[in-house]
């Protein structure tokens, strides 16, 4: 019903959007069919900054590149059906050589994060959620037959390469469905939410939920579980899984019970760093967090609070960034990277699969 209203807007001409991308002539490539050898991520882009980090992720060759969420900065959207800020942003960043250049040599897989979903730290109650979807799918060139089309939100999956070397790239929309967030009296000292016992709470609503639970159960030998908001980080009071606590568990839960490693890539924070929790008795799960492409907390913080927290490894970086993996199918080890724009690696850890 979402889709179709959506659509009716489209067609009535009160939701135009003219394909910036066609205008442009960018064709988005298809996802790769071999063995991967290579993945760039990376979120948190300012089209009104300098986009030069695109080009070292061009230069750096990567087989697929993920944006990760808050790929455009939009304003506050929640009056305008039209969505005319979060078009505007589309259409710049289709315009921008660097893009250009990244989207017609890599290929490039897409979730959204609140600032190109159309409001900030929005969930399920965004009003122009639909209209907002529509415009992503048609900016990222979703095909009419992947099965993200006919459903409400984005989450979708890919997978890549066969037999023994599949990847499994899991997409999740961690917006369309999301339940409020609980905001105290007094704001915390780090963030702005704390943690809420709820039974009704909800981060990925129930058919994203079983939807998730079928797609983990396919075989894969590695996975790459794609969620905007942090899923691991405990040393803050921002967005995060963590403020949702029962939801975290249960996905905590059922990645434990995973056949297959599943390596857990995050934005968001304006910051990059790596985390690490105990699914269950014998592995531990790597979460990289790489935020952001062009606006790092280094740019836009008079005063950076430091990134604590227990399952972080090392310390932060505040510094612009973009996340690296690199697998070796013969030692079946995964290099996970984070790499300033200078493209050097700055954090990083093996992960054996």
């Amino acid at each position: 019903m979402l889709k179709h209203f959506a659509t009716a807007l489209i067609g009535a001409g009160i939701l135009s959007f003219s394909g910036s991308n066609a205008a442009q002539d960018i064709q988005l490539l298809p996802a790769p069919t071999n063995p991967l050898q290579t993945i760039a991520i990376g979120s948190c882009l300012d089209t009104a900054k300098s986009l030069a980090i695109l080009n070292v992720i061009t230069e750096a060759q990567p087989d697929v590149f993920i944006f990760g969420g808050d790929n455009i900065y939009a304003a506050d959207e929640s009056d305008d059906p039209t969505l005319a800020s979060l078009q505007a942003a589309y259409q710049d960043l289709a315009r921008a050589p660097e893009f250009q250049t990244l989207a017609r040599n890599i290929p490039i897989l897409a979730t959204w994060d609140d600032h190109d979903y159309g409001l900030n730290d929005a969930g399920g109650e965004f009003a122009h959620q639909a209209q907002s979807e529509r415009l992503f799918e048609s900016f990222w060139q979703i095909a009419p037959e992947d099965p993200s089309i006919s459903r409400p939100g984005i989450y979708r999956a890919v997978m890549i390469g066969e037999g023994d070397q599949r990847v499994q790239i899991i997409l999740l929309d961690t917006r369309f469905f999301r339940t409020a967030l609980k905001t105290p009296w007094i704001p915390p000292l780090v963030g702005r939410y704390i943690p809420t016992d709820d039974p009704k709470q909800s981060m990925l609503g129930d058919a994203q939920w079983h939807w998730l639970t079928e797609t983990l159960n396919e075989p894969a030998a590695l996975r790459i579980l794609v969620s905007s908001v942090q899923v691991l980080a405990d040393g803050h009071q921002w967005e995060a899984w963590r403020m949702l606590p029962r939801e975290q568990q249960r996905l905590l839960a059922l990645l434990g019970t995973t056949t297959g490693e599943t390596i857990i890539v995050s934005g968001d924070r304006h910051l990059a760093g790596l985390y690490q929790a105990q699914t269950d008795e014998t592995q531990p799960i790597l979460e990289m967090t790489t935020s952001s492409l062009n606006l790092p907390l280094s740019k836009i913080a008079a005063v950076i609070t430091e990134e604590t927290g227990s399952t972080l490894l090392d310390s932060a970086f505040y510094e612009a960034n973009f996340g690296w993996i690199a697998i070796d199918w013969a030692t079946r080890i995964a290099q996970i990277e984070i790499r300033n724009e200078q493209n050097k690696p700055v954090r990083q850890r093996a992960v054996s699969f």
